[in-house]
């Protein structure tokens, strides 16, 4: 009776190393078009959105009423966000294949643990995904006002494209334009990368563009006595603000999922991991400054206009409103670089876990003219667009938050048992003061677990990863434990004559 149970064990323990992750990352047939400087536009691209145009309302002078002193709230959670951050350089460097954290929890933890961790990655980016689109949704109904009048009633009219059902007692809202944003985003992801990261880079100089001229335009009018009281709401409002504003820094992990279609990834993944957060962490705090520099605390405490919208209300108040329909313009890109960052990372951690048999083989399947994993990039469209009809925006942002605190812990833990278990295999960067800059990940993302995850959303979490669980007994744990087919040789014509002749002659 023992030995059944060591089978069992010895399978959803299975391991693999990263030797055996780079020679599977040799046969793909994935184009290698990115370089540092692409994956850092894309890892602004994820991070720069929802956050810094809407969130840092709610921190200022909402929820949290931090005030001036969101800039801490801002720098409490960047550090938080870089201890992950220097994890995952660790194992991009070790391991450049596509999977992120599913491929780094199969190379420690074995199997299983590889495949609660890709059906977790499922709620950062995909599900999270599915907020993104509804933001967007809101967004460009509330730019289209500007043109009620202008341009025709069905293009600017909500109500033309979203529709509330009701099916067996539960509501449902179609968010038509939501559907056909994550279509074109699909559609991008499905023609190549050389298009993706185009649409992303003009998206990003979009938004960065319109951020800058914020801060220029604003700075002129900031008065230095706004800033204070600094904390109005003391060391409380601080940690309120970090925890909310931790959300606009969720994305950059993204980054290490399109390594096997990156130049040299040894080298261009941990720098473009860290220089993301550096460049996003100095932009929300020239944002923070300006904001808050605008007006006394007592004037937005409370104001919804601000807490909604802060950067075009702060440029309303100065009479800039030209610039204001331009952050509209941007915020609007910026959401669209965050949705085609996160469908991005959907499809390439699905697509690894397909090649490794944990996923039915055809979602591995590379497009022979456009080489991209097209049928899970189909897959992962269908699947975020139908999210959009049962899933409201704050709903998906809290499971996107545990996913995204889940992986950044188990990475944590993952890259200092691999550095003490495997200490001689080539990392081109290797974490300083280790263990305790991982160490110190692990606390802050448990802390922020503590401190705000409503418990609703852990219950939907828990529900989600007993369906994950079935579905990997139900297949994964089949599938993916056959013995490996023998490789098929395939024989040049001289190699068959002369393999004919040998025959005849026998």
């Amino acid at each position: 009776m023992e030995k059944p149970k060591s089978e069992f064990l010895s399978k959803i323990l299975k391991r693999k190393n990263p030797e055996e992750f780079l020679q599977t990352a040799k046969k793909s047939n994935l184009k290698k078009t990115l370089g540092a400087t692409d994956l850092i536009i894309l890892g602004i691209g994820a991070v720069v959105g929802t956050g810094v145009f809407t969130l840092s309302g709610l921190a200022i002078a909402g929820e949290a009423a931090a005030g001036p002193s969101f800039i801490i709230s801002l720098i409490i959670a960047a550090i938080a966000c870089i201890f992950s951050a220097f994890c995952y350089a660790e194992f991009a460097s070790l391991i450049p294949v596509a999977g992120s954290a599913y491929t780094y929890t199969f190379a420690v933890f074995g199997q299983f643990s590889a495949w609660i961790m890709g059906w977790v990655l499922m709620l950062e980016y995909a599900i999270g995904n599915i907020a993104v689109a509804l933001a967007l949704s809101s967004y460009w109904f509330e730019f289209m006002k500007g043109f009620q009048g202008i341009l025709p009633d069905i293009i600017t009219n909500k109500a033309y494209w979203v529709h509330h059902l009701s099916i067996f007692g539960y509501s449902l809202e179609v968010n038509i334009l939501s559907m056909i944003f994550i279509a074109f985003i699909s559609f991008l992801l499905y023609k190549g990368m050389e298009e993706s990261k185009r649409m992303a880079e003009i998206m990003v100089i979009i938004k960065v563009g319109v951020i800058l001229l914020f801060v220029i335009a604003g700075a002129f009018y900031v008065k230095p006595e706004n800033w204070t009281p600094f904390m109005p709401s003391g060391m409380s409002g601080i940690f309120k603000g970090a925890f909310l504003i931790f959300f606009a820094y969720i994305g950059f992990d993204a980054v290490s999922t399109a390594a096997e279609e990156t130049k040299n990834p040894q080298k261009n993944m941990p720098i473009a991991i860290i220089g993301t957060l550096l460049i996003c962490s100095l932009i929300y705090i020239a944002v923070a400054a300006v904001l808050t520099g605008l007006f006394p605390f007592s004037a937005i405490v409370g104001n919804q206009d601000f807490i909604h919208a802060p950067i075009a209300y702060a440029l309303n108040a100065i009479n800039q409103n030209f610039l204001a329909m331009l952050v509209s313009m941007g915020a609007i890109a910026g959401l669209f670089s965050v949705l085609l960052v996160l469908q991005l990372a959907a499809t390439r951690v699905l697509f690894a876990m397909s090649r490794d048999n944990l996923l039915p083989k055809v979602f591995s399947k590379i497009h022979p003219k456009f080489s991209t994993p097209y049928v899970i990039t189909i897959a992962t469209g269908i699947f975020t667009m139908i999210g959009t009809l049962v899933l409201d925006l704050k709903g998906s942002a809290d499971l996107c938050n545990i996913g995204t605190f889940t992986a950044f812990i188990i990475v944590s833990i993952g890259v200092i048992i691999l550095r003490y278990t495997n200490p001689n295999a080539e990392r081109a960067f290797k974490i300083p003061l280790m263990p305790w800059i991982p160490l110190a990940g692990i606390a802050c993302c448990l802390f922020i677990i503590y401190k705000g995850i409503p418990m609703d959303a852990f219950i939907a979490f828990a529900v989600w990863i007993a369906c994950g669980v079935a579905i990997y007994f139900m297949y994964g744990y089949k599938y993916a434990n056959l013995p490996e087919e023998a490789p098929v040789e395939v024989l040049t014509d001289e190699a068959q004559e002369e393999a004919a002749l040998e025959s005849i002659a026998d």
